[in-house]
């Protein structure tokens, strides 16, 4: 025992620096580790708060061959002051003409103040039994601009191939649509019968007719018996 205390107090010094050298990695370990805490928490933080806008070109239920384009913040944060500067990427005459039908709503125009996580906006719609193979090699751009909650500002390009829907088919009718037409004539089959557009067919026998048919039965039974009994 008192050898492993001569031992210390011999080497008290370098006991204190190699002690101080273990606290100061520790301390530099800790240090780097709540530095990328930190960084995560604001980088989830960040994504919290991002918006983020998408566009995509999609038919009606009614007819496949009439799309529009849909607006959507797939973002989990609101879009602030957002800009659109819609422009032709490539194409020929008629996708200048395209591309005005689209932006026919006015929010092209004046931008959005406010848009939300999840929220869409929708431009007018087109028709691609009209000049079908312009408007399918025609290739639109919309350039946004938008900030966050945070008043980070978001510069994007957002492309419209139209080329991307050759080819594309529908088989029947969508469930939702042909419900509702199933309902709408219903409806009306039940406005004409109450309006009495279309009454209900029906035989109707006096008491002559029924005196008629009981003897008649009965006159059929007494025949089939005289016939057995022969």
């Amino acid at each position: 025992m008192n050898e492993i205390i001569d031992f210390l107090n011999k080497n008290s010094g370098a006991l204190n620096v190699i002690f101080t050298a273990v606290v100061t990695v520790a301390t530099a370990v800790y240090a780097v580790l709540t530095w990328k805490l930190v960084t995560e928490t604001r980088l989830m933080r960040e994504v919290q708060t991002e918006p983020k806008l998408s566009v995509t070109l999609r038919s009606i239920d009614e007819a496949i061959h009439i799309v529009r384009l849909h607006f959507q913040n797939i973002g989990q944060g609101p879009a602030l002051s957002v800009k659109f500067t819609p422009r032709v990427e490539s194409g020929n005459e008629s996708s200048a003409a395209l591309l005005e039908n689209f932006t026919k709503p006015n929010y092209f125009n004046t931008g959005l103040s406010y848009f939300g996580p999840g929220q869409e906006r929708v431009s007018m719609y087109t028709q691609l039994t009209e000049n079908h193979e312009a408007k399918l090699s025609t290739v639109l751009a919309f350039d946004v601009e938008y900030k966050s909650v945070t008043g980070k500002t978001y510069k994007d390009t957002l492309i419209v191939d139209m080329s991307e829907y050759k080819g594309t088919h529908q088989l029947g009718k969508p469930h939702l649509y042909a419900i509702a037409q199933s309902l709408e004539r219903l409806q009306k089959d039940v406005d004409r019968l109450v309006g009495g557009s279309k009454r209900l067919q029906a035989d109707v026998f006096s008491r002559e007719d029924r005196v008629w048919e009981r003897k008649e039965r009965d006159e059929w039974i007494a025949e089939q018996r005289r016939n057995a009994s022969a």
